[in-house]
């Protein structure tokens, strides 16, 4: 039957999958070399897959099907032919809300919440942890800023699509995860890009920026640019530097860039952990961003694989990461201008503790931060802080 065919690609392609890459590289290049499985078959694996990583280390005692059905059961609330063929027990009760399947879960089936996300120990202060423990069964958005002048045309495009969709506030849209959206806004109709993809947390750190005209910024841990863009949208005569430890990555910003408008603004392939005196020596700059790398731990509704494959130990390692490019940056910036510290982690020593050593090492002035709560959104939770460099550093 058609359900015994889904588990059982199911169970080929968790069996070949090596645990150490994120399922957004390895699905495509094992779809790749497995051409005869059509895309009807690919989207059912990629939908169990998802779900089985998002029950985390929880019901480890369970065999790897029964984790999936219940995992299955938790992270779906339609009809559900699979588990009508396997567990028709819960798929009688697939309407209950989240909480209810949750807690007839815990009663029936011996969950425990905590061994989803066995990190809680860790988490940054305000979060909580029922709702951020439940938060990792459900798919978050795909989140789109327009630029304000596309506003009208983008809008009126999706709601004659029929897509599902979402306004916060002016120009941010939230639509459904997998949206295709090449296929909505072809780019070779357009000059200047009318949208940027980017997640609802992200685009909130532009609070604390506070840029004005002609300063001179640094977008210190650039990766796909996204902070630049937030950056250049508030402030396009901006002078900006953007620099990354991978060239790749820096080669991949020229077009982006180029598609949203952005074209006058500096490369440097920087290897933070290190003294950048030779690629920095004579700059100060008026602002620094710094979008540390980090566990990632808040975007792991994104990327559930990460619960499994993290180890406790390595927070340690990033925030002692963190802290040293800390020490290779802030001598770049300017008495009396900002550090905008930023991670997607809900770890306290990534967070809290990080601003804590910039105050007493450095003797930054902390303004204002704030635990970017995403888990109520369907968005990404990140952290993010505004710090000033007294006159004496």
């Amino acid at each position: 039957m058609r359900s015994e065919q889904q588990l059982r690609t199911f169970l080929k392609v968790l069996d070949n999958y090596p645990g150490d890459r994120p399922l957004t590289k390895f699905l495509p290049d094992f779809f790749k070399k497995n051409k005869q499985m059509g895309s009807t078959d690919r989207r059912s694996a990629s939908r169990l897959l998802y779900n089985y990583f998002r029950i985390g280390r929880a019901l480890s005692e369970k065999t790897t099907e029964q984790r999936l059905f219940l995992a299955e059961f938790l992270c779906t609330s339609a009809d559900n032919l699979f588990l009508q063929h396997f567990r028709p027990d819960l798929n009688n009760k697939i309407y209950l809300s989240l909480d209810e399947k949750i807690n007839y879960t815990e009663v029936i089936e011996g969950l425990v919440l905590t061994d989803v996300f066995p990190f809680t120990s860790h988490l940054s202060d305000g979060i909580d942890k029922k709702q951020f423990l439940s938060s990792l069964f459900i798919q978050p958005d795909l989140f789109i800023r327009i630029n304000p002048p596309a506003l009208s045309n983008v809008l009126k495009i999706i709601l004659d699509s029929g897509i599902e969709y979402k306004q916060i506030g002016d120009f941010t849209i939230a639509l459904p995860n997998g949206t295709n959206l090449g296929s909505l806004f072809p780019d070779s109709n357009y000059s200047v890009k009318p949208f940027e993809v980017q997640d609802l947390s992200s685009q909130h750190t532009l609070n604390y920026f506070k840029p004005n005209r002609y300063e001179h910024w640094w977008d210190a841990c650039a990766a796909s640019g996204g902070k630049s863009l937030l950056l250049f949208s508030e402030q396009p005569d901006i002078k900006l530097v953007v620099s990354d430890i991978r060239e790749s990555v820096l080669d991949n910003l020229d077009e982006r860039f180029s598609a949203a408008g952005l074209r006058t603004y500096q490369k440097k392939l920087i290897d933070l952990t290190t003294n950048p005196d030779p690629e920095l020596h004579h700059y100060e700059f008026d602002g620094i961003i710094l979008d540390a790398p980090c566990s990632g731990s808040g975007t792991w509704g994104r990327t559930p694989e990460m619960i499994s494959q993290f180890e406790e130990y390595k927070i340690k390692g990033f925030q002692n990461l963190q802290k040293t490019i800390i020490g290779n940056t802030l001598k770049y910036l300017k008495s009396g201008k900002p550090l905008i510290y930023i991670t997607c982690s809900v770890f306290r020593e990534e967070n809290e503790d990080v601003v804590s050593f910039l105050q007493s090492e450095h003797g930054m002035k902390l303004v204002a931060f704030e635990l970017i709560n995403g888990y109520t959104r369907k968005s990404d939770t990140m952290f993010v802080a505004r710090l000033i460099k007294p006159d004496n550093t």
